[in-house]
């Protein structure tokens, strides 16, 4: 009797056969976890090119890349998200789930160039003028020896940018995106019963974020290891 109130206070409102209650959250973290992961690589690689453009001797190209981040970081990422999927792609059948990738990366990246400018800034010109001074390319000596040294001290805030990307996801229902939060949303339509189906969404970004912030936390400590 104990286990039959349970389950049907905590779980009747998650669970129903078919593609609704508790597979919409499924598909909703998969949703999520997609978006998350995609936009994050193209947000590193984004904020790298960025970053070092913001750090160019050439005023023009420096110039561009200031107004791109600030731009970027000016304006909230939902009128982002918005302008990239009902105007950028107005006439093109973009696929919710890349528009979002797109939006996300965009956005990301300019905070990740500021993020990692400010690492590439506080390593020691000293060593960049000993690795040219031993024949090293520009980029070799900045793949070589600063940006590992940069990637040490940006760590912790690069971490905290991950979590803050996979919790603004959130807005992806918007644009009609299946992602975790418009899951629970539809469960709570379809029962009529917020409570359970808001806080399992809770629960489970608590879980993916405290995940991913104890994750970087052991690979920062295996990096300083070697120092």
């Amino acid at each position: 009797m104990i286990f039959d109130n349970i389950r049907r206070t905590l779980l009747e409102p998650l669970w129903d056969e078919g593609p609704n209650g508790i597979f919409l959250l499924f598909n909703g973290l998969r949703e999520t976890v997609v978006i998350t992961a995609v936009a994050i690589a193209f947000g590193i690689a984004l904020g790298i090119v960025i970053s070092l453009l913001r750090m160019s001797r050439n005023r023009l190209v420096s110039g561009l890349a200031r107004a791109y981040t600030e731009i970027i970081r000016g304006t909230p990422l939902l009128v982002q998200l918005l302008i990239i999927y009902f105007v950028v792609f107005q006439a093109v059948d973009l696929n919710k789930t890349m528009a979002a990738v797109i939006a996300f990366g965009l956005n990301s990246g300019a905070y990740i160039s500021e993020i990692i400018r400010a690492g590439i800034q506080a390593v020691s010109p000293g060593q960049m003028e000993a690795a040219r001074s031993l024949g090293m390319p520009f980029g070799m000596a900045m793949k070589e020896i600063i940006l590992p040294q940069a990637v040490k001290n940006i760590l912790p805030a690069l971490g905290n940018e991950f979590v803050v990307l996979l919790k603004e996801t959130s807005i992806v229902g918007f644009i009609g995106g299946n992602d975790l939060m418009r899951a629970g949303n539809k469960i709570r339509s379809i029962t009529y019963e917020a409570t359970i189906p808001l806080f399992s969404t809770a629960i489970v970004y608590l879980v993916i974020t405290f995940t991913l912030s104890q994750l970087l936390i052991k690979f920062e400590r295996r990096l300083h290891t070697s120092d």
